[in-house]
């Protein structure tokens, strides 16, 4: 009977992938209250600049039926605004409650726990239909599973349009983000506004104009971000008077088409360092913690375990050995356990492997191995002396 310490139900544990769920809605709030502060103060200035020159203007009337219809629009402004605002305030707290619910359940045992972890799985799968682009499939698993406060299609969405401009050889929406994020770019101290004008640059240079090139290049690149992106300044300039078939490098890749895609990439992990999303899909990610905690050294063992190897029994019924995920396990780690489970009275054969003395003794006596020798029940071919084994002392 497992202990009850092996099914208590951690909860800090099983929120330590769900970062994302909290960070998205916080980054996008704290956007709409930066938007909302400085269409204030924009309106704000042109308002008490407008008021203090009214007495001296000659037509007062029309300066302040300008300054009228400039309050109606900042009301619209920030009205839409708001209601976006309460939307993500929705988000969070639907999110909060989501996570709150595993301090209420005591054990994995409990059918509430099977609701949750339903839950959550939907939610990753709708995280990874997004980042592999079937939008729709991902809306309709939400709409479903009734889970659109749980799941950032709005976000995600908006990313995957930008990506798929950059695909395209387009970069006024991807300036446009930049532009808006721009204190988290230099925060983080992330160029792609620079590599984003050298992509304008380099298709002013590919189609030869050559003149708007050259102003192209006096606007944006007179102060580099560093003496890294001097030295590609320098390099960018040289493209003014080589042949674009040149066969050297950077040339060769920034003429290549495939620097589009290098830009969408690079844009894309900007974007989820931003928001805090991970690089890999969080379903990858889970399904790695997931393999990693039921993956043993005799799960990718050499030898295959057959109908006459005593080990065979438990590797039918050990995940990791099935068809569906042996593969899938091959290259993550093993776990790292806290807990020992060794067998009772464990001893090492020579090359390394440990086992229960009285499951040894039972697994040869099965197996017909002859008196005075051991072998090993998950490697066949490992046969040795009964001298050879030694016993193995766990301080």
């Amino acid at each position: 009977m497992a202990e009850l310490s092996a099914i208590k139900l951690n909860a800090e544990s099983q929120i330590l992938l769900e970062r994302p769920l909290l960070g998205v809605p916080y980054e996008l709030s704290r956007k709409k209250f930066a938007t909302a502060r400085r269409e204030v103060d924009r309106e704000q200035s042109f308002l008490t600049k407008t008021l203090s020159s009214a007495s001296t203007t000659s037509d007062p009337v029309s300066a302040l039926d300008t300054l009228i219809s400039r309050m109606a629009n900042l009301k619209r402004k920030l009205e839409v605004l708001q209601a976006e605002e309460t939307e993500l305030q929705e988000q969070s707290k639907a999110r909060i409650e989501h996570l709150r619910a595993l301090e209420r359940i005591p054990t994995v045992m409990d059918v509430k726990y099977d609701e949750w972890s339903r839950t959550r799985l939907n939610r990753l799968l709708v995280d990874y239909m997004l980042r592999s682009g079937y939008v729709e499939s991902a809306r309709q698993l939400a709409a479903e599973k009734g889970i659109e406060k749980l799941v950032d299609v709005g976000s995600m969405v908006e990313c995957l349009r930008i990506e798929k401009s950059l695909k395209e050889g387009r970069t006024a929406e991807a300036l446009a983000w930049c532009a808006e994020h721009g204190k988290d770019l230099k925060k983080l101290n992330i160029h792609l506004v620079f590599e984003l004008r050298l992509s304008q640059y380099i298709m002013l240079v590919r189609e030869g104009k050559l003149n708007e090139a050259l102003m192209h290049a006096k606007k944006h690149f007179y102060t580099p971000p560093n003496e890294k992106y001097r030295a590609v300044v320098m390099k960018a300039a040289a493209m003014l008077v080589l042949r674009q078939d040149v066969q050297v490098e950077p040339y060769l890749t920034w003429y290549s088409p495939e620097r589009n895609h290098d830009i969408a990439a690079m844009f894309v992990e900007t974007h989820h360092t931003i928001f805090g999303l991970p690089k890999r899909p969080l379903l990858h990610i889970a399904l790695s913690a997931g393999l990693s905690a039921l993956k043993t050294p005799a799960c990718h063992s050499k030898h295959t375990s057959s109908s006459g190897n005593a080990s065979s029994a438990a590797s039918t019924l050990c995940p990791i050995c099935s068809k569906e995920l042996h593969e899938l396990a091959r290259n993550v780690p093993y776990a790292h356990h806290t807990k020992s489970h060794v067998d009772p009275d464990p001893v090492v054969l020579p090359h390394g492997r440990i086992y229960g003395r009285e499951f040894l003794r039972q697994a040869n006596e099965k197996l017909g191995t002859e008196k005075g020798m051991v072998r090993d029940p998950t490697e066949l071919d490992k046969l040795c002396r009964e001298e050879d084994v030694k016993k193995v002392f766990i301080s």
